[in-house]
C-alpha cells in the first residue's frame, strides 16, 4: 500500500507535470501567436509612425525652407533699409558737419571782427582820452561829412582868418551870408562825469560842469571865428556825439538859448548833414543866379544865329526853285529831242524818193528853244 500510494503519488505528480507542460505549451503557442500579431501590429504602427514622421519632417523641412526664404527676404529688405538709413544718416551727418563748419567759420570770423572792434574801441578810448587826439577825431569826422555832401570848391579846411585864428573848416558861401566857420569841440571829461554820476546831486554837478564847458566853447567860437567883413554873422559848433547833443537839448535849454544869442549854432553829425544839404542847395541857387546872365547872352546869340539861318534857308529855297525850273526846261528839251529821234528813225527813204521831200520834213520838225 505504501508503495502503491507512492506510485499513485508519482503518477499524480507526473500527470500534473504533464498537464502543466501541456498548458505551458498551449500558452506558449497562444503567446507566440499573440506576440506575432502584436509584432505585426507594432510593425504597422511603426511604419505609420515612420511615414507620419517622414511627412512631418518633409513638412518641417518645407516650413523651414519657407521660413528661411521669408527670413532671407526680410533680412535683405532690412539690410537695404538699414543701408539706406545709414547712407541718409551719413549724408545728414555730413551736411550737419558742413553746416557746423560753416557756422564755426562765421563764428570765427565774427570773433575776429569782435577782436578787431575791441582793438578799435580801445584805440578810440585812447584817442578820446587825449585832448589833442580827441580834437583830431572830431575834425576827421567833420571832414568826412563835408566831403561826402559838398563839392570840393565849396569848403576849405584849416583856414587862417585875418585875425590869425585858424578855423577847422570854412564853408564858402556867397554874400549873403558869406563864409561860415565850423569848429569841432568835444567836452568829453564833463560828459564822462555826467555818465558816471550815481546820485542826483552828482548828476546836477556834472550837468552844470557840462553846461559851463559848452558855454566856454560857444564863447570862444563867437570871439575867434565871427569876423566882420570876412565871415558870416554866425558860426557852427560841431559836436561829434549825438548823445551830448541830445543831452543839451533835453536838459540844458539855457545853453541852447545862449548859443542862439551868440549866433553859434550847435550841430551834431545828423543835423550837420541836414545843414550841409541846405548849404548845397544854396550853392546850387547861387551858381544858377551867376549863370543867368551868361545864359541870357547865349540865348541872344542863339536868336541871331537862328535869324541868319532863316535867311540862308530862304536863299537856299530860291536856289532850289531856280534849279527846279532849270530841270523842268531840261526835261522839256530832252522830250523834244526824243520825239525828233523817233521821227528820224521812222523815216523810210526809197531809192526813187526825192531828197528834197526829206529836207522839207526835217525843216518842218520843231526846234529846241
Amino acid at each position: 500500500m505504501p508503495l502503491s500510494n507512492l506510485n499513485l503519488t508519482i503518477l499524480l505528480v507526473v500527470s500534473i507535470c504533464l498537464i502543466f507542460m501541456l498548458i505551458f505549451i498551449s500558452l506558449r503557442k497562444n503567446l507566440s501567436s499573440m506576440q506575432s500579431e502584436s509584432l505585426a501590429e507594432l510593425r504597422g504602427q511603426l511604419s505609420q509612425i515612420v511615414q507620419a514622421s517622414n511627412q512631418q519632417q518633409q513638412a518641417l523641412a518645407s516650413n523651414l525652407s519657407d521660413q528661411s526664404s521669408r527670413m532671407e527676404q526680410t533680412l535683405s529688405v532690412f539690410r537695404q533699409q538699414l543701408g539706406q538709413s545709414l547712407q541718409q544718416q551719413t549724408q545728414s551727418t555730413h551736411d550737419n558737419l558742413t553746416k557746423l563748419s560753416e557756422r564755426l567759420a562765421v563764428i570765427d570770423k565774427a570773433n575776429n571782427q569782435i577782436s578787431e572792434l575791441t582793438g578799435q574801441v580801445t584805440q578810440l578810448h585812447n584817442i578820446l582820452a587825449n585832448k589833442t587826439e580827441r580834437g583830431v577825431f572830431g575834425e576827421v569826422q567833420l571832414e568826412n561829412l563835408i566831403k561826402t555832401v559838398l563839392p570840393p570848391n565849396a569848403y576849405a579846411f584849416q583856414v587862417t582868418l585875418p585875425n590869425q585864428k585858424r578855423a577847422d573848416c570854412v564853408l564858402k558861401l556867397p554874400n549873403p551870408p558869406g563864409d561860415i566857420v565850423i569848429d569841432s569841440k568835444f567836452p568829453l571829461e564833463a560828459w564822462h562825469s555826467l555818465q558816471n554820476a550815481e546820485t542826483k546831486t552828482e548828476q546836477q554837478v556834472a550837468r552844470k560842469q557840462l553846461a559851463i564847458s559848452v558855454r566856454g566853447h560857444v564863447k570862444d567860437i563867437q570871439e575867434k571865428y565871427i569876423v566882420a567883413g570876412t565871415t558870416a554873422e554866425s558860426a557852427c559848433l560841431f559836436l561829434p556825439s549825438e548823445a551830448v547833443y541830445a543831452e543839451l537839448h533835453a536838459n540844458m535849454p539855457d545853453v541852447i538859448e545862449a548859443s542862439y544869442k551868440a549866433r553859434v549854432w550847435i550841430v551834431s553829425p545828423t543835423t550837420m548833414m541836414a545843414t550841409l544839404n541846405t548849404v548845397r542847395a544854396v550853392l546850387r541857387d547861387a551858381r544858377m543866379r551867376e549863370q543867368t546872365a551868361i545864359i541870357q547872352a547865349e540865348m541872344l546869340k542863339l536868336l541871331e544865329d537862328v535869324s541868319r539861318l532863316d535867311m540862308r534857308v530862304d536863299n537856299l529855297n530860291r536856289h532850289f526853285s531856280q534849279a527846279q525850273k532849270d530841270i523842268t526846261e531840261i526835261q522839256t528839251s530832252t522830250t523834244r529831242i526824243t520825239k525828233r529821234s523817233h521821227k528820224i528813225t521812222e523815216l523810210d527813204v526809197s531809192e526813187d524818193e526825192d531828197i528834197s521831200l526829206i529836207e522839207t520834213e526835217l525843216k518842218s520838225a520843231p526846234t529846241l528853244p
